[in-house]
């Protein structure tokens, strides 16, 4: 139960951090912007902030 605890205040919190990543980066005039659907909140809330990095990693992969 804390396990899933875990996973899902985590996934919150990611969510709420790519909300506000993305916001900043609009106001910059990028288009970088990570989705917020299932398996983003999924990917951050299991694998934590190592996981949102990488969300916005391959985002950067893909401008390139």
């Amino acid at each position: 139960m804390e396990k899933l605890l875990n996973i899902l205040m985590r996934g919150i919190l990611g969510t709420i951090a790519m909300y506000f990543i993305n916001s900043t980066l609009h106001k910059m005039g990028l288009s970088l912007g990570v989705g917020i659907n299932a398996v983003t909140v999924l990917t951050s809330g299991i694998l934590g902030f190592p996981g949102l990095l990488a969300l916005y990693g391959i985002g950067i992969y893909r401008l390139l």
